[in-house]
């Protein structure tokens, strides 16, 4: 087994955007944020990311921007996932280029690949790009659910480092952990069940709570890791009722506007996604108030 990326609570930064434009002052601030409350790793144009309303020049420029604001602190995972294989594997080598450590790979959307198909996707990237490979699966997005045999094959390349699972099944999740052993890391992709995840052997999460509280999504995981699970467990029941406000509505959007209520960026979504109604954000806020953050 190749050594883990990272341990612990990694942030899917949001990508701050003012009147269209992405806003780089409010990016460089929440990245400080997300170092100094302990995050160890930020991954850039993930899914909270906004990638697929982002020029591929845009994404690269946040990338490098991260690389250069982080310089090697903590790793930076790039993504980009895609259903097309062959663009995957040109974005890869740009991110490689630019100083990234890792990438982030969802499984292709709309297509609706199998599962060898999805065992082809992923070894021709891990084939032909440089940067370790963390799968991803999140079929509640993309409409294809990755099999734990799949994950499994897929587990012996050696280019292929990772897992974030966003399947609720811990069945599944339970079948996945027993096939792949150590062969490869796994990390919740899913906040809410970070605790549980963990308890079947994951690392750690990559989060998007942890845009707003890095410190608190850090110490569930450190905890469980450290053999506090007692104390991880408290965390989580805690984050709870966060976490489910932050996943009412689409995300990014409702973690962007709780963001925008503690001014760390705009609450500005692109279309087609859309702002929260006035009621929304008011039992968002009072979510956020009650946090003491």
């Amino acid at each position: 087994m190749m050594s883990d990326i990272f341990v612990g609570s990694a942030t899917a930064m949001v990508t701050p955007f003012k009147n269209g434009e992405i806003d780089y002052e409010s990016f460089g601030k929440n990245i400080d944020f997300q170092i100094n409350n302990g995050t160890a790793a930020l991954i850039i144009c993930g899914t909270t990311g906004e990638p697929s309303t982002m020029s591929t020049e845009e994404q690269k420029n946040l990338v490098e921007f991260a690389v250069n604001r982080v310089d090697g602190y903590v790793p930076i995972i790039a993504g980009t996932g895609g259903n097309n294989t062959a663009e995957v594997i040109k974005k890869a080598k740009i991110f490689k280029k630019i100083g990234a450590d890792a990438q982030l790979c969802v499984t292709p959307y709309y297509n609706k690949t199998t599962q060898d198909g999805l065992v082809a996707h992923y070894t021709a990237i891990a084939d032909n790009t440089e940067l370790p490979v963390v799968m991803y699966n999140v079929p509640g997005r993309t409409g294809l659910n990755m099999l734990p045999e799949t994950v499994a094959k897929l587990a012996d390349h050696e280019n292929i480092v990772a897992h974030k699972e966003a399947c609720a099944d811990m069945v599944q999740a339970s079948e996945m952990m027993r096939l792949i052993g150590d062969k490869i890391t796994i990390y919740s992709g899913m906040d809410e069940l970070t605790y549980p995840l963990m308890c079947l052997g994951g690392k750690g999460v990559i989060s998007v709570v942890s845009n707003l509280l890095p410190a608190e999504m850090s110490s569930l995981a450190l905890n469980y890791l450290d053999g506090n699970a007692k104390e991880a467990l408290n965390m989580q029941l805690k984050l709870f009722p966060i976490i489910k406000a932050i996943f009412k509505q689409t995300s990014p959007t409702p973690i962007k506007a709780a963001m925008a209520m503690k001014g760390m960026c705009s609450a500005e979504v692109r279309l087609p996604l859309i702002q929260l109604s006035n009621e929304e954000l008011a039992a968002l806020k009072k979510i956020v108030d009650s946090l003491g953050v």
